[in-house]
C-alpha cells in the first residue's frame, strides 16, 4: 500500500522567499501555485515562466511579479510582530489544513505560549454575528466542554457566536482565522480578544500584512476554518449566511458537519434546521461531536488523495485545442470534467489551458472545482 504520509519539509531562506514571491504574484492562487511547483520543480523556475504562460493565456502584458525585495520586506515585517510564514508539512502548519488541494502555500501563523496548539485536533464553531442570548450561551458551553475534552476550538474572530467560542477557550486553546493580514484585525474591537487568546492559542492568515479584509475574503477564510478542523459546528445561521458557506465547504472537504437545532420561529435557526434536514449531525451537547470525530482521529490522514494538481502539464497544445477549450468557457461556472468531455481534449491539456487563462487574469475558480471566464 502506498504511504501518503508526507515527509517533513525543510525550506531554505531562498526557497521561502521564492515561494512567497510566487504566491504574492498576480493571478497565482493556491491551486495554480501547486500546479506550477509540481511541474517546474521549484518556485524560482515557475517565476521565470510566468510572463510566457500569461501571454499564452491571452494576456496583453503579464501581471505584477512580486520582487525579491518585497518578499524579504514582508518576511521581516512578519517576524517583527511574531508571525512566521510556514509551508504545508512544516512543523507549525495545521496538519488537516495541509491535506487540502487549495491549502495556502505559505500560511502566516502566530503563536505565543503553546507552540503545539496548531497541530492538536481542532473543532470549528461558527454561527450568526447577531446571535441570540441562548445561542451565545450554548456556543460558550459547547466550546468550554470541547476544550476540557482536549480539543482546540477554531473560529473566525467575528462578532456573535465566533467570539463566544473563542472567549470560552482562551485557557484551553483556541485559534482565530483572520480574513485580513495579521496587522489588520476585523472587527477592530476584537484586538483585545486576539491578544488574550494568543497566550494559549494562535492565529492564522493567508493574507499579506497590511491587507484589509473585503467581502470576498471571508469565504476564503471560511475554507481555512473548516479545512483545519475535524468538523464544523454551526450554532445559529440564517438562510444564505456565511456560516452555511463554511458548512458547505466542510462537506466538500470531507469534514463532519454538525448543526444545533433551533426554534422554527427564529430566522437565525433557519439555516441550521435546514442543515439537519440535509444530513448534518444534530448537536445538543459536546458528546455528539466527540463521538462522531473520535473514529476519524484514529484513522491516518490522507494527503492530496485525489491529487488533481499533481498531474503533469502540457504546454504544447495546438491553437485549435486551446480555442476549443476557451470557447466552451463563459460567465457560467462549468466543471473540469465537463470541459474534458465536451472539448475532447486530454485532462492534461485542459488543465494546462485553464492555468494559462488564470495567469492571464481571465479565469475565475469557484467551489466544487468549477471555473468560469471573467
Amino acid at each position: 500500500m502506498h504511504d501518503r504520509t508526507p515527509q517533513p519539509l525543510y525550506l531554505t531562506e531562498a526557497d521561502r522567499i521564492d515561494r512567497l514571491r510566487l504566491i504574492r504574484s498576480d493571478n497565482v492562487g493556491p491551486r495554480t501555485f501547486r500546479s506550477l511547483l509540481n511541474h517546474f520543480g521549484d518556485a524560482r523556475t515557475a517565476l521565470e515562466r510566468l510572463p510566457d504562460l500569461a501571454r499564452r493565456g491571452g494576456a496583453a502584458r503579464s501581471g505584477r511579479i512580486c520582487s525579491e525585495e518585497d518578499a524579504r520586506a514582508e518576511l521581516a515585517a512578519a517576524k517583527r510582530i511574531g508571525v512566521l510564514l510556514v509551508a504545508p508539512n512544516e512543523a507549525a502548519y495545521p496538519p488537516r489544513l495541509a491535506t487540502l488541494d487549495d491549502a495556502p502555500p505559505l500560511l502566516g501563523v502566530r503563536v505565543r505560549g503553546s507552540p503545539d496548539v496548531l497541530i492538536r485536533p481542532m473543532i470549528a464553531i461558527v454561527g450568526s454575528r447577531n446571535a441570540s442570548g441562548a445561542g451565545l450561551k450554548f456556543a460558550s458551553q459547547l466550546a468550554r466542554d470541547l476544550g476540557d475534552a482536549g480539543f482546540v476550538v477554531i473560529s473566525g474572530l467575528a462578532r456573535g457566536i465566533d467570539q463566544a467560542a473563542h472567549r470560552s477557550t482562551i485557557q484551553t486553546g483556541t485559534v482565530a482565522v483572520l480574513a485580513g493580514g495579521h496587522d489588520r484585525i476585523y472587527p477592530p474591537e476584537h484586538e483585545d480578544l486576539l491578544a488574550a487568546l494568543l497566550d494559549h492559542g494562535g492565529a492564522i492568515s493567508e493574507m499579506p500584512l497590511g491587507h484589509v479584509p473585503r467581502a470576498r475574503d471571508f469565504p476564503r477564510r471560511n475554507r481555512l476554518i473548516s479545512g483545519a478542523a475535524l468538523g464544523v459546528v454551526v450554532v445559529e445561521a440564517a438562510h444564505r449566511s456565511g456560516s452555511l458557506i463554511t458548512a458547505r465547504m466542510a462537506a466538500e472537504q470531507g469534514r463532519e458537519v454538525f448543526a444545533v437545532p433551533g426554534s422554527p420561529l427564529d430566522p437565525r435557526a433557519a439555516g441550521t434546521n435546514d442543515l439537519i434536514k440535509q444530513g448534518a449531525t444534530l448537536t445538543t451537547e459536546a458528546a455528539d461531536v466527540i463521538n462522531a470525530v473520535t473514529p476519524i482521529m484514529e484513522r491516518p490522514m490522507t494527503f492530496g488523495a485525489s491529487e488533481p494538481d499533481n498531474e503533469p502539464l502540457d504546454f504544447d497544445a495546438g491553437a485549435g485545442e486551446r480555442a476549443r477549450i476557451t470557447d466552451l468557457l463563459g460567465p457560467s461556472p462549468v466543471s473540469l470534467d465537463d470541459l474534458i468531455r465536451m472539448s475532447g481534449a486530454s485532462p492534461t491539456i485542459v488543465r494546462t489551458v485553464l492555468l494559462e487563462l488564470e495567469l492571464a487574469g481571465r479565469l475565475e475558480r469557484h467551489g466544487g472545482g468549477l471555473v468560469s471566464l471573467i
